[in-house]
């Protein structure tokens, strides 16, 4: 892979409040305003978005608007196989955290024999089922999705039949089995999260390096250690929610939480984790700009976003 494709993904059907679909737009107001070119140095496509659900009535409440999202799944899938086919790196920016379930299956798509690790920088755990949300958002379910995971031992909803059918569906995008295990997830600063998603936790030995775990050991080691828990992983995908970010620097995402990272040490986590060789997609979500104010959480992901991009540069051209 010797090019960065940069895909553009501006569904919200899955987030709880409305904006996120206007953050690929609000990235590239930041970038005007810092006079940057990054917009034009790089191929772009566009995956079509069906956010005109969003006036109509939901008819699932334990996975609200999961028969769009589906639709959209099998749309991201397909762009971001096409874009390893045309033998260049999938770039993401997308709109909510649902849509990375859609990227996890076209990378499993591309490489189905290969072991998938995944990175989730994100002060959400985001592995609730159907059967565990307790709030029906499909931002808060794509690692479920993506490992098969119903966690039917914390179960507290009884989801419809048509909800259990999309739900099953949407699993099987990309591949008929699950994409990755539950022990090649790695979390980094996650920091809310509900019962259900700390018993798989413990039931997983899943890893969360938590923010005071960042504090004392920098992000070098951090990053480091975190690569180092998917030795066995042949493939990495990143996905950077931008509320791993302290909400102090910004409200501008959906669900902002306190004591995350600084923008600096944002930069420097997602260049030092894209630097691994085995790192096949990098993703970017959840700015949300009408909750904020001067554009700040755009500007401030921007700066996360070019510096991350150059680490990857600097790589490829190393491996071309």
């Amino acid at each position: 892979m010797k090019k960065i494709r940069l895909i553009e993904v501006k569904s919200e059907l899955g987030a709880g409040t409305r904006g996120a679909s206007l953050g690929v737009d609000a990235l590239k107001i930041a970038c005007l305003n810092q006079k940057s070119d990054y917009f034009q140095r790089f191929t772009t496509v566009e995956v079509p978005n069906l956010n005109d659900v969003l006036f109509e009535k939901n008819l699932f409440p334990h996975a609200k608007y999961i028969d769009s999202i589906l639709q959209t799944y099998k749309r991201i899938s397909a762009t971001v196989e096409q874009t390893f086919e045309l033998g260049m790196f999938p770039l993401v920016l997308a709109g909510d955290h649902s849509n990375a379930g859609g990227t996890i299956a076209g990378i499993k798509a591309t490489y189905p024999d290969k072991t998938l690790g995944v990175i989730w920088v994100d002060a959400h755990a985001d592995i609730h089922s159907p059967y565990t949300t307790p709030s029906g958002n499909m931002h808060g379910m794509p690692l479920a999705a993506a490992l098969h995971e119903d966690n039917m031992d914390c179960k507290v909803n009884d989801p419809e039949p048509e909800t259990i059918f999309f739900w099953e569906s949407l699993k099987k995008v990309g591949t008929e089995r699950p994409k990755m295990k539950h022990e090649h997830v790695v979390y980094i600063v996650t920091r809310s999260y509900e019962k259900p998603e700390v018993y798989l936790f413990d039931k997983h030995n899943i890893k969360n390096f938590t923010y005071p775990e960042v504090l004392a050991k920098g992000i070098e080691q951090v990053a480091q250690e975190a690569l180092h828990r998917l030795k066995d992983c042949d493939i990495i995908y990143v996905s950077f929610d931008v509320d791993s970010l302290d909400s102090k620097f910004s409200k501008g995402t959906g669900t902002p939480v306190e004591v995350g990272l600084n923008v600096k040490q944002a930069k420097e986590l997602c260049r030092a984790l894209v630097s691994d060789p085995r790192v096949v997609c990098f993703e970017m979500v959840e700015i949300n700009p009408t909750l904020d104010a001067e554009n700040t959480m755009a500007n401030n992901a921007f700066e996360i976003l070019e510096h991350t991009t150059e680490g990857l540069l600097e790589r490829l051209s190393k491996e071309a």
